[in-house]
């Protein structure tokens, strides 16, 4: 079944108006992002979006599920995430209520009668006599995606897939080539219309060949001080467009430093945020050291980070800040 299945909903979408898209949610995407995800959206692949923590991969997700007005469902990956967890639960009360009233067996699931594969949902559907039937089914985001019938086709963001097992991302394989998947009691669930599916990877550990050969990848670099300005002037509009310009800089220029943890663009808005918060009548006014040693606790997240930040490292950042405006002009 894989390579046959059609995103019909965009196979006429264009890279101008998914650029569109994205300039019209402030999404700041470069000729390689926009390229990549027209490609996993008209081919209708999962999109593997690697990069440092902070980065923007999970705001892609957002970004696409808010440019094309669908909904966004979210599956936040984590160490010992089971099948279950992600995919679907019974409803346990609800059955074990419905076999002592005499109102449900635990016989005519799809397990019983030897063919799990074979049953669709719409035939599980019609075995109301079995607590394995569809009232007693819990949906959880893998499930609910597959099942959406919203017309559009849902997001699926599969956040930081590195956390989770080897063993969960091995379950995962089924979904990412056939958006179909197995329920041992219930049957096979398949998407009528594929959801959009965003992978993101902080690079904790090696993914697997087999999840990867399902998948188009995009690598997300922090951006160059000119991108970064950008996204600050979007997202930020608050503050002073020399400011802005500084307060890139000076990211910049902490990123060059052997941090544990340099800093993201999260990172980068979080201090904008900050500073233009601090900030009523000397809005317009250059950044001083001790305005960046103060909030440096926005851009630095280790205490050893912290640390290192002396005198030395401060008066090199206000350089940096001070030379920014010829950067911008």
């Amino acid at each position: 079944m894989s390579g046959e299945l059609d995103a019909g909903p965009f196979d006429s979408l264009t890279e101008e108006e998914l650029r569109e898209r994205f300039e019209a949610t402030d999404y700041v995407a470069d000729d390689r992002t926009v390229t990549t995800v027209d490609l996993a959206l008209r081919l209708g692949r999962p999109l593997l979006v690697e990069g440092p923590p902070g980065s923007g991969k999970t705001e892609l997700g957002k970004t696409l599920a808010e440019g094309f007005d669908t909904e966004l469902i979210r599956l936040q990956c984590y160490e010992g995430l089971t099948a279950e967890n992600a995919l679907y639960e019974w409803n346990y009360t609800k059955q074990l209520l419905a076999v002592q009233a005499d109102e449900g067996t635990v016989a005519g699931g799809a397990a019983t009668n030897g063919d799990a594969g074979a049953v669709s949902a719409p035939d599980r559907e019609s075995d109301s006599g079995s607590v394995f039937g569809e009232e007693y089914l819990l949906e959880r985001p893998l499930l609910r995606a597959l099942r959406s019938s919203e017309g559009r086709p849902p997001v699926l963001l599969i956040d930081e897939i590195d956390r989770a097992d080897e063993e969960f991302e091995a379950f995962l394989l089924e979904l990412l080539s056939d958006f179909q998947v197995s329920i041992p009691e219930y049957g096979t669930v398949s998407a009528s219309t594929p959801p959009i599916v965003i992978l993101t990877s902080n690079r904790t550990r090696g993914l697997s060949d087999a999840l990867k050969r399902r998948c188009l990848y995009l690598h997300v670099e922090p951006p160059s001080f000119e991108t970064e300005y950008e996204i600050v002037r979007r997202k930020v509009p608050a503050l002073d467009a020399a400011v802005a310009a500084e307060v890139c800089s000076v990211v910049e220029r902490l990123r060059e430093e052997s941090f544990l943890k340099r800093p993201g663009v999260a990172e980068t808005l979080d201090w904008a945020r900050a500073v233009a918060a601090l900030r009523h009548d000397d809005a317009d006014e250059p950044l001083a050291p001790d305005e960046i040693e103060r909030t440096i606790g926005c851009l630095l997240k280790e205490a050893e980070d912290v640390g290192r930040v002396d005198a030395e490292l401060l008066e090199r950042l206000h350089d940096a800040a001070s030379a920014a405006a010829e950067r911008t002009e």
